[in-house]
């Protein structure tokens, strides 16, 4: 939030200026906290910001890649990025990277084993004795991997989280971070960057879930009742998202006979469904994330969804 402010002060600022001069010093700072897209279009502003990107190691010690650049993003593109860390990166995050293959993840590995941050969610591309390679030689290094997320990677079975669980106990740090764990949440981890996931106090993202023993992102449940039972070593709701529902405004488990109908087909509970504003028409709220499906009704208080919308238009 502070760097986009930063971003839009100095270009506004820039903007305003009566004369052509060099970019505000504040876009410079705000270099090496970029996401890979921002990153590149900063090089295409002027002369100074390219060659800043260009010649300057600090914003590529950590890569960050995500939508669109991630459905792109291919081996060979990557091996040329990393390069420009000269083997000092200390963060790959590449999400929902399709392309990637064991081969171009090992490459880059190879070429920088002081990663500490490794975060490749829904890489259909690699495979779990890939990942497991990757991080057999991370775990060489004196520091150690201190946050990996996985989830997503096909066929993650129970002997391969044990490996991976092997690797990242060799870092001497583990013992102290676990007790620190925080109760990790269904909405807040929907809006969790993944880079930001050590603030949860975890290594690892995923584990066995305690009903359907798949590997696999695991909630805890905000309920009081259900916090009494997590409380007194009780499983209660605590599961992936594929055993319960989850509402999507407050993280609560929800019942199968609890579900309430929304416009954008996204689970609510009964408390959030209640206080969510509804459809004129047809008296169905859609969640926060997709507010964009709400059309502000014209000549009324309130908003139609996209839906009765569209139907509305094949009356006319």
């Amino acid at each position: 939030m502070e760097i986009a402010k930063s971003m839009e002060l100095a270009t506004l600022s820039h903007k305003q200026s009566s004369f052509a001069g060099p970019p505000h010093e504040a876009l410079f700072l705000v270099l090496a906290y970029l996401p890979l897209f921002e990153l590149l279009s900063m090089s295409e502003v002027c002369r100074s910001l390219r060659d800043a990107v260009e010649k300057d190691v600090l914003p590529w010690l950590n890569i960050i890649v995500e939508r669109p650049l991630s459905l792109r993003l291919s081996d060979e593109i990557l091996m040329k990025i990393a390069s420009k860390a000269n083997g000092r990166l200390r963060t790959l995050v590449l999400m929902y990277c399709a392309k990637i293959t064991d081969d171009g993840l090992q490459r880059v590995i190879d070429q920088n084993p002081l990663i500490s941050k490794l975060h490749i969610p829904g890489c259909t591309g690699l495979t779990p004795d890939g990942v497991i390679r990757a991080l057999q030689k991370l775990s060489d290094c004196q520091d150690g991997l201190k946050s990996l997320w996985i989830n997503g990677i096909a066929n993650m079975k129970k002997e391969h989280l044990e490996r991976l669980q092997f690797y990242l106990q060799t870092n001497q740090k583990l013992p102290q971070i676990q007790p620190k764990r925080r109760p990790l949440l269904y909405h807040n981890y929907r809006r969790l960057r993944a880079y930001r996931w050590e603030e949860l106090g975890r290594v690892i993202d995923v584990e066995l879930c305690p009903k359907c023993n798949e590997v696999r992102v695991v909630f805890d449940c905000p309920r009081e009742e259900c916090k009494r039972k997590r409380e007194n070593s009780m499983t209660g709701c605590r599961m992936c998202m594929f055993c319960i529902p989850r509402c999507e405004e407050c993280g609560k488990c929800v019942e199968n006979g609890d579900l309430e109908e929304t416009v954008c087909a996204d689970t609510l509970c009964l408390d959030c469904w209640i206080q969510l504003p509804k459809c004129n028409f047809c008296n169905k709220p859609c969640c926060t994330q997709h507010a964009n499906m709400q059309i502000a009704s014209t000549g009324s208080i309130g908003w139609i969804c996209s839906v009765c919308h569209d139907k509305s238009d094949d009356f006319e």
